[in-house]
């Protein structure tokens, strides 16, 4: 097979290299291999019209919001991204701080600003903290099984669940705190579902669970956007590296290849994309994301790869997360808030039976963070993983919202008011305003009366004191 796409690079030593994938894996090996003086011949073959995969920001919400990879993970000196963020001051004062990089977290995502059961009601600090407390302790002993001869269970989940079991036989509250714990109990196995990309942790081996390495230092983020890194990495490479809109069709591997502007040259590798371009080359370095792997793995290498190869990519665990956006014309949340925590009443991780995915699909929903305030813009950012998450991902925007918007249960009166609390005037606003959520909700195309009627809708209020028109009610 010869090449035929003359954008392959000219004749000259040394030798070429294809990088399949623009996402920070290829933009990294690309950089690395820039600086190298043995590489003068690199392209990177991008499907897409931008480069940085998984990592992307865009201006929404009067400012930037992270579509996809959201913080730096332990960002300290051990951490590349914090060192190539912190080398192109893209980083605020306080992840820079030596005392922000000396923070030991264990990994685990830190107690919430409130916590809210699914009824309405707040959930007691304590109570959430205890829970946490022994969660985080399990998960902790789940890391030392890693070279054991032989694991207490199969999975991370079931260790857990087991462990948990003991651990209520010495519970003495009352059956309703008990419910709740393990409601708040459901919510951390939902968040450490989204840590590991999983839809259960009962899909997690408990063997090598603890080889993951955790990084010190509080997680932080990219006050202008994750994608300032990519970008920043991508203008480093020289202009013709990048190749746009080169979806690859197959990997011809282990061959003898030649092209037409080298003769007697011979190349091992062979890229041939999609629209019949085909460049040669003497290594292929493969960045394209697992689940793509997955899908095409029996038609994107020929000849296949080994046995071992495929049968590692196919067992690969490979999980689902997505991401919300809620924005809101005034917060209901604290200005100093940064973590609502969603505690779904009546759930509990030691109940196998799940209910259907299109009437509890939003229950694996662990909660919302607080968006940077741009300007008069409040958003929500909630976060969602698994078999619930693919789901909503086949329902319209609109049912999204409908089914996190539920009124359920709605409080007014003058406490809740923000401005006017402990008067008539804000009492009746109050009502005014539940009774105009409702409205809203059940006829979108609802006629206010005029200004002016007799006991007319008021002019928008800003929301209220106490805090009360939650998205998930």
């Amino acid at each position: 097979m010869q090449s035929s796409d003359r954008q392959a690079e000219a004749p000259g030593r040394g030798p070429r290299v294809l990088v399949v994938g623009g996402g920070i894996a290829g933009l990294g090996a690309a950089q690395r291999l820039c600086c190298h003086p043995a590489f003068p011949h690199l392209r990177v073959l991008e499907a897409t019209a931008r480069a940085g995969g998984r990592i992307r920001s865009e201006r929404s919400f009067g400012g930037v919001v992270e579509v996809g990879a959201h913080w730096i993970h332990g960002p300290s000196q051990g951490n590349p991204v914090f060192q190539l963020a912190a080398k192109y001051g893209l980083l605020g004062e306080k992840a820079l701080s030596e005392e922000n990089q000396l923070i030991e977290t264990g990994g685990h995502v830190g107690l919430p600003s409130v916590s809210y059961a699914s009824s309405g009601g707040s959930v007691s600090p304590e109570l959430v903290a205890e829970m946490a407390r022994l969660f985080y302790s399990l998960i902790d002993q789940t890391r030392e099984f890693l070279h054991a001869a032989e694991t207490p269970a199969p999975s991370v989940g079931e260790y857990l669940k087991k462990e948990i079991r003991q651990h209520m036989a010495g519970w003495t509250e009352e059956e309703e705190t008990k419910r709740l714990k393990l409601a708040i109990l459901n919510n951390l196995f939902n968040v450490e579902c989204c840590v590991s990309g999983t839809h259960s942790m009962d899909l997690v081996a408990l063997a090598p669970f603890g080889e993951y390495t955790v990084l010190p230092g509080l997680d932080c983020t990219f006050p202008g956007g994750y994608q300032g890194l990519t970008d920043r990495i991508m203008a480093s490479l020289p202009k013709d590296v990048m190749v746009f809109n080169k979806p690859v069709k197959t990997i011809h591997w282990d061959g003898c290849f030649e092209e037409a502007s080298a003769p007697g040259e011979t190349f091992p590798v062979l890229v041939e994309c999609e629209d019949g371009g085909c460049f040669p080359a003497h290594h292929v370095v493969v960045t394209v994301p697992l689940g793509f792997l997955k899908e095409r793995l029996d038609t994107f290498f020929e000849p296949p790869l080994p046995t071992e190869k495929a049968e590692a990519i196919r067992k690969i665990g490979f999980g689902t997360n997505n991401k919300i956006f809620l924005e809101f014309e005034e917060p209901f949340w604290q200005p100093d808030c940064q973590h609502i925590q969603v505690v779904w009443r009546d759930t509990s991780p030691l109940e196998d039976a799940a209910p259907k995915l299109q009437d509890a699909w939003f229950k694996k929903l662990v909660g919302f963070w607080v968006l940077p305030s741009f300007g008069a813009s409040q958003a929500l950012c909630g976060f969602i993983a698994g078999l619930e998450s693919e789901f909503m991902e086949t329902l319209s925007d609109e049912d999204v919202l409908l089914s996190l918007t539920q009124l359920q249960v709605l409080f007014a009166g003058e406490a809740t008011h923000r401005t006017f609390y402990s008067t008539t005037h804000g009492a009746l606003l109050s009502g005014w305003r539940e009774a105009d959520r409702l409205i809203a909700l059940w006829d979108s195309q609802a006629q206010r009366p005029e200004p002016g009627s007799e006991l007319g809708s008021a002019p928008p209020v800003p929301g209220s004191r106490g805090g009360w028109p939650h998205p998930f009610l």
